[in-house]
């Protein structure tokens, strides 16, 4: 419990000295991206944090705002730059969140923070991830990132949040290091990160529903 105050500390002393050491680099990339797909830079976007409070989450843009004639965006895919790859896979388009680890809507270690459509989805067990402030890292993402299943990640999550530690947090971190530089989980097969947890869930619960309909198109096919 004592930890937990320690690591708050932790989050404002090491998220100062980040964005000091990552001034440049991030403007730099800031230019680039204004260069690359154009305005805006940023990247804002409403997810959920400790105890379930939403916040907005600030990234670098990676994607253009492709639409289809009647006004629905493309796919992740399909907006998703060559540019804006190596920016996710370097994972320098989530510098900016440095700024809500400063602002305490973050840690710099925890479950990352996902969309608040999710949120009728979860088991009692999966809420236990909002417990903690949500992370730049977690240990979901030295474990597989985005190729692992959704399943494994928030079990990896509450794992988390039921054995945190200063011991814990300092592995993460550097395990963190290693697979960025090696560019492990991305992805999952065909995504340009990962399939939604809603879509998922609710294909899912559609099989439960209508097993007898998906054995019959399945003979068919």
């Amino acid at each position: 419990m004592a930890y937990r105050y320690l690591k708050r500390v932790i989050d404002i002393i090491g998220a100062f000295i980040a964005i000091i050491i990552a001034a440049v680099p991030l403007v730099l990339v800031a230019f680039a991206v204004r260069w690359s797909l154009g305005r805006p830079i940023l990247f804002r976007q409403e997810r959920i944090g400790r105890y379930g409070q939403p916040f907005h989450l600030t990234k670098l843009r990676t994607m253009r705002d492709m639409r289809t004639p009647d006004g629905q965006p493309l796919s992740d895919e399909e907006r998703l730059t060559a540019f804006g790859r190596f920016l996710r896979a370097s994972s320098l388009d989530e510098l900016p969140e440095l700024w809500n680890v400063l602002k305490g809507d973050m840690s710099l270690v925890g479950p990352r923070p996902l969309l608040p459509e999710y949120l009728p989805y979860y088991s009692e067990r999966q809420m236990r991830r909002h417990e903690v402030r949500p992370g730049l890292t977690g240990l979901a993402q030295v474990r597989g990132r985005n190729a692992i299943s959704w399943e494994a990640r928030l079990e990896a999550d509450v794992e988390y949040v039921e054995n945190l530690s200063l011991a814990l947090d300092c592995e993460i971190l550097l395990r963190t290091v290693a697979t960025v530089f090696a560019r492990e989980g991305i992805s999952a097969d065909g995504h340009a990160t990962m399939p939604r947890f809603d879509d998922e869930m609710k294909a899912k619960k559609q099989k439960k529903t209508h097993p007898q309909t998906d054995a019959l198109r399945g003979k068919e096919s």
